[in-house]
């Protein structure tokens, strides 16, 4: 077995570059607060805060070229634990997981903790069962790792297609958002717009692949958590003279619970399997915040839970970077940051959530000449929020939220300069691009290993195999683009259909397939093949109302009909042969040399000497 020392594969100016960045984009949000107290247009300044980070990204993934496949697919196994775990947190949230939820939360209170806990525990069971066994793998996608297990090329294409589904609908979730957070900055055309992104995300990937998309997400996560944490921690240093507005909302909330009464804020009360997140566009305050089961009853709240833990734990987006850390130990270790990092976010999402409920309760609560608050007509100028034209007395019943502006929304109700409101979008935008260049690199990466070259076990030549890989992004990102600009939809409906897909059809196989020898080849055929139809027929059934469950949470019908299958089948095949009980025996010892590049090396070998 070969081993290297880390110190070796990591780069100790990793820090200085991320270091030197981070200050250049505080430097620009600086010079533009400056510039905007001088009256430089806002346009101007709109459109620097959105060109300079992007253009950063671009000269980041450019400067990663590279000309070595595992430089190109797993980022040569180097990345920090730190920085792996940064961009896990961020890319397994996005845009949707931050923009959306901000908006959940702001509606629904706190029945939106179904995806603070579901992803908290789906970052803990990765780390457990499955993340640093599929490293010790090594395989560069899910269905590589699937195919090889079970030496099955109809199994690679079947997980393949799965997969793509999956990624193509979070990419198009992800460009939705894109989209609205750069239209916020820049007056142009969506069809402009969504080529503007595609061309950045290109210039960030097709050099380096994953190399570049490691360190461009780096500086895109900074970017975000920056954006997402001064405006709010400058509101909480307002209201309640202490800088950390997860620990420091009490005051404001039990203030909001009082008031809520009085302002007649309704107290609703949910059936068992009743789901009613708040939809696209424009949503009034649904519930008091603290109330539990008022849109969401318990039983669809579990079913919400189980989907963003299975989703996330089997994300084919996530789990290819856990390989891209230099051992087992930083595999865990990334695991361990992203847990924090998500859960700090979340709680940073219910902070904003309450800070903005009260900016509004302070709005209605006070009377005004004109019957509109000063806090409100930003807001209102802007689209944010939307008054009942049929109501002559401004109540929070009658006060329309968009859902997806709640984070753009606090810096104009705290009577911020507008440079933070700036930082509040381009901190969405760079979450948007994090997601994007994170999916569209995997599905790139199935198209060209799993069905371009899916149909080898050999070894493909470096040159072809580079090729296939950098235009099959390019492939990647326009089904991404196309889909969005052609069928766009709920950004959150189609991220959480996209979970469920994979929490069904994947999750269940991809367990077995560590931690129990009896899984054939059949049975995990049938396993993921039921998975995928029954939680693709459930969404569908669900969407059109033929079912008594919301279609966002129906597809969690295909896990037990996944796992059944795949045991099922198992048990009725004849049993594994001895290579594949020694292959779960190595996989299951995370340590040591990584089987996919052993196996490769002695392809190779047996190449040369036939030669």
């Amino acid at each position: 077995m070969s081993f290297t020392h880390r110190s070796r594969l990591v780069n100790p100016k990793l820090g200085t570059y991320f270091g030197i960045f981070t200050s250049a984009f505080i430097s620009l949000v600086l010079l533009a607060l400056v510039l905007e107290q001088l009256d430089v247009s806002s346009g101007i300044l709109a459109g620097a805060m959105l060109a300079f980070p992007i253009v950063g990204y671009a000269v980041i993934g450019i400067f990663s070229h590279t000309e070595d496949p595992l430089d190109y697919f797993a980022s040569g196994r180097r990345v920090p634990a730190f920085y792996s775990g940064l961009v896990l947190a961020v890319t397994a949230m996005g845009a949707t997981g931050v923009l959306s939820v901000a908006g959940i939360f702001f509606v629904a209170g706190f029945d939106g903790l179904c995806i603070l806990i579901g992803g908290l525990s789906g970052f803990v069971v990765m780390a457990i069962l499955m993340a640093p066994f599929l490293r010790k793998y090594g395989a560069y996608t899910i269905p590589s790792y699937l195919g090889r297990r079970f030496q099955s090329r109809f199994l690679r294409l079947i997980v393949a297609a799965v997969v793509a589904i999956t990624l193509a609908l979070t990419m198009v979730a992800e460009f939705q958002l894109a989209t609205f957070a750069a239209s916020e900055l820049v007056g142009i055309p969506r069809t402009g717009l969504v080529l503007i992104l595609v061309l950045v995300v290109v210039a960030t990937l097709v050099a380096g692949g994953m190399r570049g998309l490691s360190w461009s997400n780096v500086a895109q996560s900074i970017v975000g958590i920056l954006a997402l944490l001064v405006p709010v921690s400058i509101v909480a240093i307002l209201l309640t003279n202490f800088p950390m507005p997860q620990l420091s909302n009490g005051p404001i909330l039990r203030e909001m619970v009082r008031n809520e009464p009085a302002l007649a804020v309704p107290m609703a009360e949910a059936t068992w399997l009743q789901f009613s997140f708040a939809q696209d566009g424009f949503e009034p305050i649904q519930k008091r915040f603290v109330d539990a089961f008022g849109n969401v009853g318990p039983l669809a709240f579990f079913f919400a839970t189980v989907i963003f833990l299975t989703g996330f734990a089997a994300s084919p987006w996530l789990l290819p970077r856990v390989s891209a850390t230099p051992g087992v130990y930083e595999a865990r270790k990334s695991l361990g940051w992203a847990t924090v990092i998500y859960g700090v976010v979340m709680l940073t999402l219910i902070a904003i959530a309450i800070f903005m409920r009260h900016y509004m309760f302070e709005a209605v609560l006070v009377p005004q000449p004109d019957g509109v608050a000063p806090v409100l007509k930003p807001l209102i100028e802007h689209g944010y929020v939307k008054l009942d034209s049929e109501s002559s007395r401004v109540l929070v019943t009658t006060l329309f939220m968009k859902r997806d502006a709640v984070l753009f929304s606090l810096p104009m109700a705290a009577s911020f300069p507008n440079t933070f409101w700036m930082l509040a979008v381009a901190g969405g935008l760079a979450m948007a691009l994090a997601a994007i260049s994170a999916t569209a690199l995997a599905l790139g990466n199935v198209i060209s290993e799993d069905v371009v070259h899916g149909l080898t076990w050999a070894p493909i030549d470096t040159a072809p195999r580079l090729l296939a890989g950098r235009a099959s992004v390019g492939v990647a990102l326009g089904i991404g683009a196309g889909l969005t600009l052609f069928a766009p939809g709920d950004p959150l409906r189609l991220w959480m259909w996209s979970l469920s897909i994979v929490g069904a059809a994947l999750f269940p196989v991809l367990v077995l397939s560590i931690w129990w020898k009896r899984l054939t080849t059949s049975g995990a055929v049938m396993g993921i093949m039921c998975g995928a139809s029954a939680a693709i027929l459930a969404i569908l059934m669900g969407e059109a109302g033929w079912i008594g469950i919301d279609g966002r949470i129906a597809g969690i019908i295909g896990f037990p009909m996944a796992i059944a299958a795949a045991m099922g089948i198992s048990v009725l095949s004849r049993a594994p042969g001895r290579h594949e009980l020694e292959l779960v025996r190595d996989i299951r010892v995370p340590g040591g040399e990584i089987l996919y590049d052993r196996e490769m090396r002695k392809q190779r070998l047996r190449k040369r000497q036939q030669n």
